[in-house]
């Protein structure tokens, strides 16, 4: 194989595993959510506020792994809000997720102004350590391994730690019960406004990690607008892959691709405006729903507020 298909198709592979990982961490998040009957288009907040303070933690102290922690606190925080609204006030979780998103926008945008004194962006921060010279040593995958980070690897496991959950634990049963029937669940005994919690707060949780991939993963600040939708990519990720965590990764993957593709097609001299390439991912996804989503099958209970003892 030529030396420079082969330089391309390696950066292609690294950069669709760098790129489906924000996706995939934010669409797990989705799943357990709407697995337990909460519906959850807040994922870009989510994204939003762990993309800033992940990068804030890391300016605090210095420490990008604390700034992961406060990405994870952030998102759990939102998430809470989400659940509130959502189980508690039994308000629409359509606006409720909207609210979240507008809400985490227009926050981050005034903490940038608040402890950056900037107006766009925040100072650079430390960012994730990785070992790039010594996964370039690995044999057959070295050249993929050392363009990735560690967040990648920390998807990949999570993918394979939610789909043993959900489809082997007791817990898991009660989850997609709960999403299926929450008026069975409770005749069994099973909290359900205690699952919906945990569950959404588990998808602000890596929602919040899905950011903190982006700004101290991918890059080493926050950028306003930088998570640019892929909260809703990520959502899209989750109905493709029909609310299954394997599924869900794997359609991550082919979003991920039509994102790469539109950075490397540039570079193949092709007669077609940029403007193509920059939508092109998000074409994608809308292609992707309109000729799946009517194949898929939610949750029977996914949306449905739950009211203890109703008949």
């Amino acid at each position: 194989m030529d030396n420079s298909l082969m330089i391309s198709l390696i950066g292609i592979i690294a950069a669709t595993l760098r790129l489906a990982t924000p996706l995939i961490f934010a669409a797990l998040g989705g799943v357990f959510s709407e697995k337990s009957g909460v519906v959850n288009i807040a994922l870009e907040g989510f994204m939003t506020t762990g993309a800033f303070f992940a990068v804030y933690g890391s300016y605090l102290t210095g420490n990008p792994w604390i700034g992961i922690l406060f990405a994870m606190v952030s998102g759990a925080i939102m998430a809470l809000i989400h659940a509130y609204l959502s189980i508690n006030l039994k308000a629409d979780q359509i606006i409720s997720g909207v609210g979240i998103n507008v809400f985490a926008s227009a926050l981050t945008g005034y903490l940038i102004v608040k402890f950056f004194k900037t107006n766009s962006q925040t100072s650079v921060v430390p960012s994730i350590p990785y070992p790039a010279e010594l996964m370039a040593k690995v044999p057959i995958l070295g050249p993929i391994l050392k363009e990735l980070n560690w967040f990648v690897f920390m998807a990949l496991i999570l993918v394979f730690v939610s789909h043993y959950v959900l489809y082997k634990t007791p817990l898991g049963l009660r989850i997609r019960s709960v999403g299926e029937h929450p008026k069975a669940a409770d005749t069994l005994g099973i909290n359900v406004y205690k699952i919906r919690y945990l569950c959404v707060v588990l998808s602000g949780v890596l929602g919040g990690l899905g950011g903190a991939t982006l700004s101290i993963g991918i890059m080493n600040l926050y950028r306003e607008n930088m998570v640019s939708g892929r909260g809703f990519i990520a959502l899209a990720a989750m109905i493709f892959g029909n609310w299954k965590p394997v599924n869900a990764m794997w359609a991550s993957m082919l979003f991920a691709f039509a994102e790469t593709f539109q950075l490397f097609a540039k570079g193949f001299g092709w007669s077609i405006p940029g403007e193509f390439y920059a939508a092109f991912p998000y074409i994608m996804t809308m292609l992707v729903l309109a000729g799946f989503v009517g194949r898929t099958k939610s949750p029977a209970a996914n949306g449905v507020p739950y009211e203890k003892g109703q008949r």
